[in-house]
């Protein structure tokens, strides 16, 4: 197998594209798609500040990485949970790949030392045992990054999220017709109102077989485990029926994705979208639904 470019052995090998590229030429094409997408869905300018949720992993310091290369003024946003010595490894992956890049900026927003306690012990007196905490490690993230990126005066805010997320994302919720949820899914957010950030995923169309390949490359130190509680997460079990639809058909996640795309844009889940009408917190001022507190707010209030 040989790199379509220079004749060279290649490393990887994309069936779904029919392409083989060795080591040298690989980094470019994969940072190249990445501003064939920003550029193709209108993410963001040169000019702009861009703020990357990173989290040690492969994809959202690979994504760090190229926004650097790219010449984007793009600083890192860490949020330590404190899941044991996860979060500690998963900072230390942070720290390191700062250290690499002098340029590298990044903020850390420590939760126990911000609100009094780690994600797993609010978790616990809000759900009081009840399953996992991911719906409550959600909501911490996405105000923490809206406020962050609000605060520090970012234009938008970028995630690592891959295809193979998108396309497991999308297909639990067409498999339960999910249409609020289908109608909201798209490459860029755009922010629903003042004080909220845009939100921009340049990896959609990148496989995580592709991001991984990258960060190898290149040399990225990342951690390797899932958050442990992760384990047995329903887009886990989507990820591997995709796989081995994939397997057998390659190509079969990008173009499920780009289809999707294709009819959003032509308005098919248009309807379904629901206007919401959305206020300032009084005690956060971040946009809300909810009357009164945020959810966020509600969830630090302790009735001991």
């Amino acid at each position: 197998m040989k790199c379509r470019k220079c004749g060279r052995p290649a490393v990887v090998n994309m069936r779904q594209h029919k392409l083989a590229l060795c080591e040298e030429h690989y980094p470019e094409w994969f940072i190249a798609q990445t501003q064939r997408a920003i550029e193709k869905y209108h993410m963001f300018g040169p000019e702009e500040r861009v703020l990357v949720a990173v989290s040690g992993g492969k994809d959202s310091l690979a994504l760090w990485d190229v926004l650097l290369e790219l010449g984007y003024r793009a600083d890192g946003l860490y949020i330590d949970l404190g899941i044991g010595d996860y979060s500690a490894a998963s900072r230390a992956k942070v720290e390191r790949f700062a250290s690499r890049r002098p340029e590298a900026r990044f903020i850390v927003v420590d939760i126990a030392a911000e609100y009094g306690e780690t994600l797993p012990q609010v978790a616990r007196r809000v759900r009081r045992g009840r399953g996992k905490p991911c719906s409550v490690c959600g909501l911490i993230k996405r105000h923490v990054m809206n406020r962050i990126t609000r605060d520090e005066g970012y234009d938008v805010l970028a995630t690592g999220h891959n295809l193979d997320d998108e396309v497991a994302v999308l297909f639990g919720n067409v498999l339960h017709w999910q249409t609020g949820y289908i109608a909201r899914q798209a490459p860029v957010l755009p922010a629903a109102g003042a004080g909220l950030a845009r939100k921009v995923k340049p990896f959609c169309r990148l496989y995580e077989r592709e991001t991984a390949a990258y960060a190898l490359l290149t040399g990225i130190d990342y951690i390797y485990d899932e958050c442990p509680h992760a384990v047995g997460a329903t887009s886990i079990r989507y990820k591997g029926l995709l796989n081995q639809m994939e397997e057998r058909s390659p190509g079969t996640k990008l173009q499920f994705y780009l289809g999707f795309l294709r009819v959003r844009k032509e308005g098919f889940f248009r309807p379904a979208a629901e206007t919401v009408e959305l206020h300032p917190c009084p005690n956060c001022g971040q946009l809300t639904s909810a009357p009164g507190l945020c959810a966020f707010c509600r969830l630090w209030q302790r009735h001991d």
